[in-house]
């Protein structure tokens, strides 16, 4: 009877089985969802065609779309840069926070004088979203490059630290007449949407799309350059893949520990700000449904690759969004845990080659 084996690569990984084994994870996770959908009585082809539709039905859908996608794309790069040096940076989620928390900052206190042009406000609100983030960053990079204390741990355990610190201020010095948010922004630090030019341009009638996603688009060019391009890029992957080789060329590995996490903190900031700025114009508890989290699968599905963290995004800014209407509720949740699992479970296929051997004559 014939064996199935695993042997384990030595050779380079065929360029297509990277991109083979992300589409299959997101695939088969469709399939095993839908199987359960019907198992308690529910229609899958149904569910998938209101899916589709709630998601890429129409123009302004879309844009409603990657509007949850714009935030995704950020933390996804997040993830990916800090990936890329395996720090395991599970803290996009505190990060957004404290990004989005740094920014409000700059209309709340205010930083900036009221009149001040709607460029600058906004140039602002990025520097300091980045910075809240950076910080949020530097904490666990600092503790594991001088310390060595598992960044797992302190990523994790700083999401829940950012959250509690926005709502201190959220619901104290800074909340709307005792309501959980702060009053609205300014119109100068709101980022431009699509719908404040339909009085010129009828069409873009219920455009949510705001310039955030020009924010991260900019933002993935500019990770991607870094990664495979730079010098910098060189030492993170060089770290990543073989720290012992690095420290004998001479890298400074705790230094780059810690501007690695810093700089995935600034991208998850990024996000922050891009959301508070760009959609609910005042910060507010539970302003993320779980970007930072979403983050990680996004950049595993990705494969650590910049460019392919915004198909992915798109992806799951559509079960976020068409997630809020499907029923049952839980289900956009379910298929985001499948296709972790699968996306996980792939990576047996990228570490190892699975061969079917014969018994030989004697054997059998």
């Amino acid at each position: 009877m014939p064996t199935v084996i695993f042997e384990k690569r030595v050779d380079d990984i065929p360029k297509w089985l990277p991109f083979v084994t992300s589409m299959g994870s997101v695939v088969i996770a469709f399939v095993i969802s839908g199987f359960i959908l019907w198992l308690l009585g529910g229609q899958p082809f149904v569910v998938g065609q209101y899916f589709f539709e709630a998601s890429f039905g129409s123009w302004a859908v879309f844009s409603d779309t990657m509007v949850k996608a714009t935030p995704l794309i950020l933390v996804g790069l997040a993830c990916t840069v800090a990936f890329k040096m395996k720090l395991w940076n599970i803290g996009a989620e505190g990060q957004f926070y404290l990004g989005a928390f740094a920014a409000s900052l700059v209309v709340l206190v205010p930083l900036v004088p009221a009149g001040t042009p709607k460029p600058i406000v906004l140039l602002v609100m990025m520097i300091m979203g980045m910075l809240g983030g950076a910080l949020w960053g530097l904490i666990p990079g600092y503790l594991k490059a001088y310390f060595n204390i598992n960044e797992i741990i302190t990523t994790l355990m700083l999401n829940y630290v950012a959250i509690q610190w926005n709502n201190f201020w959220i619901f104290n010095s800074f909340s709307d007449a005792g309501f959980q948010m702060t009053p609205s922004f300014d119109k100068s630090a709101w980022l431009p949407r699509l719908a404040d030019y339909a009085r010129q341009y009828r069409f873009l009638s219920g455009m949510t799309l705001h310039l955030g996603v020009v924010i991260a688009l900019v933002a993935t060019v500019v990770v991607w350059w870094i990664l495979a391009r730079s010098r910098w890029g060189y030492e993170i992957n060089l770290i990543g893949d073989n720290p012992l080789a690095a420290r004998y060329a001479g890298l400074n590995i705790k230094q780059n520990i810690v501007l690695v996490m810093m700089f995935s903190g600034a991208l998850a900031g990024l996000a922050g700000m891009a959301e508070v700025s760009g959609v609910v114009h005042r910060l507010q508890e539970r302003i993320s449904p779980g970007y930072g989290f979403t983050g990680i699968i996004i950049a595993w599905l990705a494969k650590l690759n910049p460019f392919a963290v915004i198909p992915v995004s798109i992806l799951f800014g559509a079960l976020i969004l068409a997630g809020r209407e499907i029923q049952p509720s839980g289900l956009a949740n379910m298929l985001q845990g499948f296709i972790l699992f699968m996306v996980i479970s792939s990576d047996v296929l990228l570490r190892y080659k699975i061969k079917l051997v014969r018994p030989t004559v004697q054997e059998a």
